[in-house]
């Protein structure tokens, strides 16, 4: 029952989101232009599915490729920085410096450096991804108490292996929030990189109906891209669920 109905209540909730949104439209009489009723934005997907499913399909894979680089790099780090404070001192500045510049002003020079394929998108998807792990991973395996690190140091445990046997695994819980924070983000910027530059992909379908005042279709867009991403964080949240049980 209590997975029926973590499956039910959302279901419910977004019927009720578009329930709403298609009374609003037919009682203010709003022209498509200024807001599509769902039944027309259902229309144009049904219409240009095939489309769309291509799209939407590239730029999923291209959001998990970054995501699980990106993820790699972040948990890679954590665990150099925290075995290593000279390698912390030296890492996190940069991290920082980094992460404080809007991710969206790093599109042209990945557009610059790989090009307007996949590896543009992969590249910031991975950048978005990387700095969110990183600084969860780093919490969560600092987090661990001082009493259980000194205990299996007591019976000749080493620092490498206190790090992979004890804190590591106490630290997923906080990792996996990152990886939950960093997927939202690296669909984001896949889309508006996307945007800005691309041969395919859900943010390109988006610009290009936009340039051509087609406005049903961008809806159509945004409501498949959205469905694709709820797809992605829906089965990260399955295997945060079953392989995290302790949490």
């Amino acid at each position: 029952m209590t997975y029926l109905n973590r499956a039910l209540l959302p279901a419910v909730s977004i019927f009720l989101l578009f329930l709403i949104w298609q009374m609003m439209v037919m009682i203010l009489d709003l022209p498509a232009y200024i807001l599509p009723s769902p039944i027309e934005i259902s229309g144009g997907i049904w219409d240009k599915s095939g489309m769309l499913g291509s799209n939407v399909t590239v730029t999923l894979k291209n959001t998990l490729i970054g995501f699980l680089i990106g993820s790699l790099i972040g948990m890679a780090l954590a665990l150099v920085m925290v075995l290593s404070d000279w390698a912390h001192d030296l890492i996190m500045p940069v991290a920082v410096a980094v992460s404080s510049v809007p991710t969206a002003a790093f599109v042209p020079l990945m557009l610059i450096w790989f090009g307007l394929g996949d590896e543009s998108k992969v590249a910031m998807a991975a950048l978005a991804v990387s700095f969110v792990v990183l600084l969860n991973a780093v919490s969560g395996l600092k987090s661990c108490p001082q009493g259980q690190i000194n205990l299996l140091r007591s019976f000749g445990a080493s620092r490498l292996h206190v790090l992979l046997k004890l804190q590591f695994p106490a630290s997923l819980p906080s990792i996996m929030t990152g990886m939950r924070v960093g997927l939202s983000r690296a669909t984001i910027t896949v889309i508006v990189t996307e945007m800005l530059g691309a041969y395919s992909g859900i943010g390109q379908t988006i610009y290009q109906a936009t340039a051509i005042v087609d406005y049903v279709t961008v809806w159509a867009a945004v409501i498949v891209a959205s469905a694709g991403s709820l797809i992605l964080y829906g089965i990260l949240a399955g295997l945060d669920a079953k392989f995290i049980w302790w949490r």
